[in-house]
């Protein structure tokens, strides 16, 4: 993105670039959506769309990073002694509000978790999860960071391409179980 990240006006245009792909992704693929249909939705022209961003994949990764924001934010939404049981709130609704856009997440976020969405996810999770570990004290930061951010990527990438059968609120509930048990390893 060349245009300035800080200028009010440039935010605006990629918001509303940003929700005219929403829009379009929600009636078509990625692969089916075209740039001019794109800044046709929005009200622009098709140089201010080359002005903000090189190509529709960087635009979707850029429409989808917040997801990333919330699936960090959602993992890390609980403080005091974990209960296994019940996940955080914004978790069940994190795995909830994927459901209307699942199509354009499995674009980005291929099986097993790589893709541009899938490598956004595990480097930001990745270094959040590495910071609260260290502020708690616990051992081996960089390790389990690094497993966590693997596993909810995988995990999550595997859900969204229907190789797990589950429903947002169960899958919320098994990736908590599985991401404590990870916490928990010894790692001497």
């Amino acid at each position: 993105m060349s245009a300035s990240a800080s200028d009010p006006r440039a935010e605006r245009t990629r918001a509303r670039l940003r929700a005219a792909l929403l829009e379009e992704c929600a009636e078509r693929p990625l692969d089916e959506v075209s740039v001019a249909a794109l800044v046709r939705g929005a009200g622009l022209g098709r140089a201010t769309f080359y002005l903000h961003y090189p190509d529709l994949e960087a635009l979707a990764v850029d429409a989808c990073a917040e997801v990333v924001r919330d699936a960090v934010d959602a993992l890390h939404a609980w403080r005091g002694t974990p209960d296994p049981a019940a996940p955080p709130t914004a978790l069940t609704e994190f795995f909830d509000g994927l459901v209307p856009h699942a199509g354009l997440y499995r674009t980005l976020l291929r099986e097993g978790g790589s893709g541009p969405l899938g490598d956004l996810l595990h480097r930001e999770l990745r270094e959040r999860s590495r910071r609260e570990r260290e502020l708690a004290g616990g051992a081996a930061a960089d390790l389990i960071a690094s497993a966590v951010a693997a596993t909810f990527a995988g995990v999550l990438a595997d859900w969204l391409h229907g190789r797990i059968e589950a429903t947002p609120a169960a899958m919320a509930s098994q990736v908590w179980r599985l991401l404590l048990a990870l916490h928990r390893t010894p790692t001497a």
